[in-house]
């Protein structure tokens, strides 16, 4: 992964609206005297829900809340790729997982749907300013992978034409399910559940006692 660098051009400005500013102040009220720095993510992440990235003027309004050097801040804002650190598509920001798992069940594949429907390169918008796009590092899904992520919502088991689908919903400006795409539930097997098909007892039971070995006691 490309190191990750605030955006040359940026606004003179920032501040949360007031709406979001009282949410912010909720967020840093969790946390006890001294412990405010807790808040960075959220705050950091409401930021960008506002403005659509991470700006240098937001990472120093967060900083200024929260107490803390503004180089805190900034580590965390480029360490996390949740945080764009430039202007994103208006329509989506497509992230392909990239990492092991993710490749060799077709990620590359996806990548180059992003270079032909987006942009050849990384982090640049497409003609229309409506998409843009990213490689990134595990993004936690690997049993079903190829997957991407759009905002907060991962979108797994894709195929090219899956794939391609999804992107014709967000241009359309549609917000598609998130999820495996094949309609498996959390990590099943791809063919099916292959155990724990039936269930002898419900949740709350207790479970029936398994006989002793011989020579147990009790």
């Amino acid at each position: 992964m490309a190191a990750r660098r605030l955006a040359e051009k940026q606004p003179d400005t920032f501040a949360f609206t007031d709406e979001n500013r009282v949410w912010a102040e909720g967020q840093i009220a969790k946390f006890p005297p001294g412990r405010q720095a807790s808040a960075v993510i959220s705050l950091l992440w409401r930021a960008q829900e506002q403005e659509g990235w991470v700006t240098k003027p937001a990472i120093e309004a967060v900083a200024a809340m929260l107490g803390m050097p503004q180089i805190r801040v900034l580590e965390v804002a480029t360490f996390y790729t949740m945080f764009h650190l430039e202007p994103v598509g208006a329509k989506a920001h497509i992230q392909v997982c990239g990492t092991t798992p993710c490749m060799l069940r077709g990620a590359g594949e996806l990548i180059d749907i992003c270079k032909k429907r987006i942009h050849q390169d990384q982090h640049h918008l497409s003609a229309d300013g409506a998409f843009s796009w990213e490689e990134v590092e595990c993004l936690g899904a690997c049993v079903n992978a190829p997957m991407i992520q759009v905002c907060p919502d991962t979108y797994e088991d894709l195929t090219p034409e899956l794939f391609e689908k999804l992107l014709d919903a967000f241009d359309r400006g549609e917000r598609p399910k998130p999820g495996s795409q094949i309609g498996r539930q959390t990590s099943m097997p791809i063919t099916g559940l292959t155990s724990l098909t039936e269930i002898e007892y419900a949740a709350d039971d207790v479970p029936p006692k398994r006989p002793a070995s011989d020579g147990a006691k009790g």
